[in-house]
């Protein structure tokens, strides 16, 4: 997939409403690049000496983290069970917490 590909792909993406989508993964890809950039600007201080005791390094902080990737990974699931059973249930409750998952992975993606 070549730049027009992907800018054509922006532009339906766009174009179909999902713009709000969009913004909200550059700033969460923004931050995560910043909370990169201040983690190796502290350790480069702490090994140079520059820095006597660093912050402590939330190891979560990063796209990478095993553990927000499970969490999402299970959250997914719930909201699939939840789906697949919604007519065996048939659950006003279920109905608005599958819904309300569904809005919170939509926030954290």
């Amino acid at each position: 997939m070549d730049a027009g590909d992907w800018e054509m792909d922006g532009e339906k993406a766009l174009a179909q409403g999902n713009r709000d989508h969009w913004i909200k993964i550059i700033e969460r890809c923004t931050r995560d690049l910043h909370d990169r950039v201040d983690m190796q600007q502290s350790v480069l201080l702490t090994v140079l000496g520059k820095i006597k005791s660093p912050p402590p390094i939330d190891p979560c902080s990063t796209p990478d983290c095993q553990h927000k990737k499970a969490f999402y990974r299970v959250l997914l699931e719930t909201i699939n069970v939840l789906e697949e059973t919604k007519r065996s249930f048939k659950s006003k409750r279920l109905e608005e917490l599958r819904k309300r998952l569904t809005d919170l992975l939509k926030q954290t993606a």
